[in-house]
């Protein structure tokens, strides 16, 4: 059975069946979901979901993307979002720089804040990092004392080495399936076993062979197939191990 770490079905992608689907996932082997938020109001829906469907769990956290009209008492609302038993971690939270780097002092404010409120609530990270690998590690460098995963890490083996080294988990999911995945692949290599996440980031980042089509977590099969055989093992180890990870981690018995 696989646990998928990291899927929005907040999204408005899964308006039109969103718990239908959710409903059949376990028949198609996917036992446990973390559904993070990015906002405010994904953050309360995702709590929402996981409140009603057991083997769902959630995260709240403000995406670096979501900072536009921010109300003054943001924190204190992801913190009462997150005060449920159903909340395993905050996220996701982080840097992205892709499509606007206007913002990066605010982007840096709100990640720290973020990190903070995680510490006072004992809870793990879901860490986004896009384009922003450098800023992204001296902030986790700073604090030292959270621990987490950055999901879909995009960023380099150098890195990749560090985080591994001070504790975080490395989040794999669609890209490591495509053909130009050869960093991924890297990454993926030296990462060890008892450090590696499945995800999917749906309805986003479809593995092959389902690109272009939405993302759901019944494509996790696809992401064990390519681990198990980049480590050279079969899908079922895979698939045990990053289930076990994922329990550790996110602290689900």
């Amino acid at each position: 059975m696989y646990f998928e770490t990291h899927a929005h079905y907040d999204d408005k992608a899964f308006d039109a069946d969103r718990r239908d689907l959710l409903a059949a996932l376990p028949a198609s082997g996917v036992d446990t979901i973390i559904n993070p938020g990015c906002d405010l109001s994904s953050s309360s829906l995702a709590r929402t979901l996981a409140e009603e469907f057991p083997y769902v769990y959630f995260a709240a956290g403000i995406h670096p993307e979501e900072l536009s009209d921010l109300p003054a008492d943001w924190l204190s609302q992801i913190s009462r979002i997150a005060d449920s038993p159903k909340c395993v971690a905050i996220g996701e939270v982080g840097l992205d720089y892709y499509w606007d780097v206007s913002k990066k002092d605010l982007q840096k404010q709100v990640f720290e804040a973020q990190l903070d409120l995680a510490l006072t609530m004992d809870l793990p990270v879901i860490i986004h990092d896009r384009d922003a690998h450098g800023d992204c590690f001296e902030i986790i460098s700073r604090h030292r004392e959270n621990r987490g995963v950055f999901h879909c890490y995009s960023g380099s083996a150098e890195m990749a080495s560090e985080l591994l080294r001070l504790g975080w988990y490395l989040g794999f999911d669609g890209p490591i399936t495509y053909k130009n995945a050869r960093k991924a692949v890297e990454v993926l290599t030296i990462t060890p076993l008892d450090r590696i996440l499945i995800e999917t980031d749906s309805p986003y980042l479809s593995p092959v062979p389902m690109r272009g089509k939405r993302n759901d977590s019944g494509n996790l099969r696809y992401i064990v197939e390519k681990i198990a055989e980049v480590k050279e093992i079969s899908p079922e180890e895979v698939a045990s191990a990053t289930s076990q990870n994922a329990k550790t981690l996110f602290r689900i018995a």
